[in-house]
């Protein structure tokens, strides 16, 4: 699809949420400002903010500075099921409760990721400003628009660094305290993406997965480096394989 097409149904699809909304939350709710320490701290790639600031410098100084590993071992005990008796490893999905960015701020942390990364966002006034129910996200792994209040189901919060290889790669010896902020840290961490993009990476690393959108890529990769620095994870030799390239070419 050609820029001025894609351009034209966004501009489409934006006013169409701004005129249909308010109908679909009903008489009590309105279109909400942006909840006060809502806006990011920094450039946010999960609504593409950060698409051109992955320059091949940063990447490659990341790269330099990152710890490695020869492959990804096989770390037992990795449960994220908070069921009764289960490991719950990585804490609740999606609690407040953790010392992330936003933590205690009474919304949980899905919510909290879309309305950083949807366009046109609306929130619940019934929720006090927490619950998103309109907005149009801009998928960072694919190009495609999503219209939430059509699509929501389809809209996944991706952990950037998948928690199963973070397991793997060092978050087994941390602090449950540690690994809740982690699974929960919207600045670094989630991104807002399409559900069958997020399906398909799984829990891969960049050795056998990056996004199928090309132009993503420098900022995915710079932004896989990012957290892996922030937090001591580790990257393994395959995924060096995989990041060099990228970086040479997206970057």
């Amino acid at each position: 699809m050609g820029g001025r097409q894609t351009r034209d149904r966004l501009g489409c699809l934006l006013a169409l949420v701004l005129v249909v909304a308010p109908a679909l939350v009903g008489c009590a709710d309105r279109t909400v400002a942006a909840r006060p320490g809502s806006e990011p701290t920094h450039d946010v790639i999960g609504n593409r903010t950060g698409t051109n600031t992955g320059t091949a410098d940063r990447a490659r100084d990341l790269l330099d500075a990152v710890r490695r590993v020869e492959q990804r071992p096989d770390v037992p005990g990795y449960d994220r099921s908070c069921s009764p008796g289960a490991g719950c490893v990585f804490g609740t999905d999606w609690s407040d409760d953790t010392d992330a960015p936003l933590g205690h701020n009474g919304c949980d942390t899905r919510n909290d990721v879309l309305g950083r990364s949807l366009e046109a966002v609306v929130f619940s006034e019934r929720s006090n400003g927490c619950d998103v129910v309109a907005g149009l996200l801009l998928d960072p792994y694919t190009g495609e628009t999503l219209d939430y209040a059509i699509d929501g189901s389809r809209i996944h919060i991706d952990h950037l660094f998948p928690l199963a290889a973070a397991w793997d790669l060092g978050a087994a010896e941390w602090s449950p305290e540690r690994r809740a902020r982690f699974a929960n840290d919207p600045d670094l961490e989630l991104l807002a993406v399409s559900g069958s993009a997020n399906l398909a990476k799984g829990d891969s690393t960049p050795a056998s997965w990056l996004p199928p959108d090309l132009s993503f890529r420098c900022a995915y990769v710079t932004s896989y480096l990012e957290v892996a620095l922030a937090y001591g994870l580790a990257v393994t030799d395959a995924d060096v394989r995989v990041m060099e390239p990228a970086i040479r070419k997206s970057c």
